[in-house]
């Protein structure tokens, strides 16, 4: 892991740890916060409506999860998946606070859409973690060169199986000319 991750990826999930831990000790408020954007989404996914109706579940799972990813995250252990994880949530969490926050006033206006632009940075540096590979080739890199290199390996495999076949073959009518002759 090169300087740059080692000190980047706690820094990056530290924020998310903390906000975590805030959601799981407030848990209540921010369920009350969550209500109208889980009122909405219950109105496109139906079938989600058996969990999107109890906003208190949904916002300790939101902590939870923040608070799991975070760590994962902060220690490089499956810090892409965890990067994924923390990109849903904030991204829920940028809707519910633009949506809570005050608007009422100039400067409201201008801290809420501060409020926003931090998210959105957030939202894009765990993008940015959630595709980082740490140096080392993803899956579809893998997948690719092994295919690259198996078909690579069976031309020169049929190429010599050629060769092989017009040496037997060559050997095998000297052999019948031989045969004949005598």
């Amino acid at each position: 892991m090169s300087v740059v991750r080692f000190v980047a990826r706690p820094l990056l999930a530290t924020g998310f740890v903390a906000s975590g831990v805030d959601r799981l000790r407030n848990a209540n408020d921010t369920a009350k916060q969550l209500q109208p954007t889980l009122d909405r989404a219950r109105g496109l996914v139906p079938a989600a409506a058996p969990v999107l109706s109890n906003e208190l579940l949904v916002a300790r799972i939101m902590g939870a999860t923040q608070v799991g990813a975070g760590v994962l995250l902060g220690l490089g252990k499956f810090s892409r998946l965890a990067a994924l994880a923390l990109t849903v949530t904030s991204g829920l969490n940028a809707m519910v606070e633009y949506k809570e926050a005050d608007a009422s006033s100039p400067e409201a206006k201008k801290a809420r859409r501060n409020q926003l632009l931090k998210n959105l940075s957030l939202i894009g540096a765990v993008l940015l973690a959630s595709v980082d590979t740490a140096g080392k080739p993803g899956l579809a890199w893998r997948a690719e060169h092994l295919a690259t290199d198996t078909r690579r390996n069976a031309r020169s495999v049929t190429k010599d199986a050629r060769k092989k076949m017009k040496k037997a073959d060559k050997a095998l009518r000297s052999a019948a000319s031989d045969a004949v002759s005598s």
